[in-house]
């Protein structure tokens, strides 16, 4: 069973799908491991690192995937790599497939199984596996952290000998795994929070962190949640309504952090132009949901925008990826957690239940076919 770890190479990914102590792990189950040279350099990880835990180094990526069973991968592979994909192999990763289903078709051409990760149940034996969370998790803690370097003064409040420094005030839209660490983080740096989401069941949540919530509380915010614990998509009424609140509540703000999403569409969009102009000079908006549209009407992917009235509007990619180390760590976890129940641990070979709720949520193409229903074609 061969086991092999592309380096990425889609954008400016600086994650990597195995550490040393996952690749120590899958030797343990029978699987030889081969990782191609420098995967692992940009989360700080040498080559010799992975040697040393027994794993094997390709000099290129066409090596390490020659005779792979598994390919491991942070992002769906490429064009250029998936003409390299051994016929037959289980390919894990985040295959982001909405909007992307050329690639998908492609990936089914290829004769390989695609496994989508962020398609993962929200069940209790899938919790280890979940990589929407321990990405997002990351990206909240980073999002503050952020925040705090473009903000141009301290965030708790200070009592000292020269006068009283007053507490940012710092304003979470959406209070998923992204925004609670958000908050939490905000919290923790002494700042003043206030959080809003239109799922009720968030509500405990944002308060037993210290923050205060703010929500149009009407009977259509006690149904806004989707049975996997996902928000819905909003009517027009209650968008309006909950813009209506939200306006004269971010004019007040120093630093606005939104992460809203909702899976397969757009980023809703949650701050307009007009409440980006009420705000002071020197007040910061993090855009967490840049790739998928962004929740900010003026953000733009990978850019910090400046706008005129002296407000910084920051949309990085990939923000997980600025913590490489570490959500790298938590990754390899997620991806191993779930590769180990496709593993017969008697035999120490491959041994997928095709059954298994598991693998049916999360596999998108097999023997040539896109077979995920989000995604196969329609009869």
């Amino acid at each position: 069973m061969r086991i092999a770890v592309p380096a990425e190479t889609q954008g400016a990914e600086t994650r990597v799908a195995a550490t040393p102590e996952t690749v120590r792990k899958f030797i343990g189950l029978g699987a030889e491991v081969v990782v191609e040279k420098g995967a692992g350099t940009a989360s700080g990880i040498s080559d010799a690192e992975y040697e040393a835990a027994g794993a094997k180094i390709a000099a290129s990526a066409a090596e390490a995937l020659a005779g792979a069973e598994i390919v491991l991968k942070v992002r769906r592979p490429g064009e250029a790599e998936i003409a390299g994909l051994p016929t037959g192999a289980l390919v894990v990763g985040i295959m982001d497939p909405y909007g992307s289903e050329p690639q998908v078709d492609a990936l089914a051409k290829a004769n390989v199984a695609a496994f989508a990760m962020e398609f993962m149940p929200r069940i209790t034996r899938a919790q280890v596996m979940d990589v929407l969370s321990s990405q997002a998790n990351l990206a909240g803690y980073r999002a503050v952290v952020d925040a705090a370097a473009e903000y141009g003064r301290a965030l708790p409040m200070m009592m000292t000998a020269a006068g009283t420094v007053p507490a940012a005030k710092i304003f979470i839209m959406g209070v998923g795994v992204a925004g609670l660490q958000a908050i939490a983080t905000a919290r923790r740096m002494g700042a003043i929070v206030t959080a809003t989401d239109v799922r009720p069941a968030t509500k405990e949540q944002v308060e037993s962190l210290g923050a205060k919530f703010l929500a149009v509380e009407d009977d259509e915010f006690k149904q806004a949640q989707t049975a996997g614990g996902y928000a819905k998509e909003m009517s027009k009424e209650y968008q309006a309504k909950q813009a209506e609140l939200t306006a004269s509540h971010i004019a007040k703000q120093d630093i606005v952090i939104t992460t809203a999403l909702i899976p397969g569409r757009p980023a809703p969009k949650l701050i307009s132009a007009a409440m980006v102009e009420s705000m002071k000079a020197g007040s910061v908006i993090v855009d967490l949901a840049v790739e998928r549209g962004g929740n900010c009407e003026l953000a733009k992917p990978g850019e910090t925008v400046a706008t005129a009235n002296g407000v910084k509007i920051v949309g990085h990619l990939n923000v997980p990826g600025r913590l490489p180390a570490t959500s790298s760590s938590l990754y390899a976890k997620n991806l191993f957690a779930f590769v180990e129940t496709l593993i017969d641990k008697k035999e120490r070979k491959l041994a997928v239940n095709w059954d298994d709720e598991l693998v049916k949520a999360t596999c998108l193409t097999r023997d040539g076919a896109v077979i995920h229903p989000n995604f196969a074609p329609k009869a």
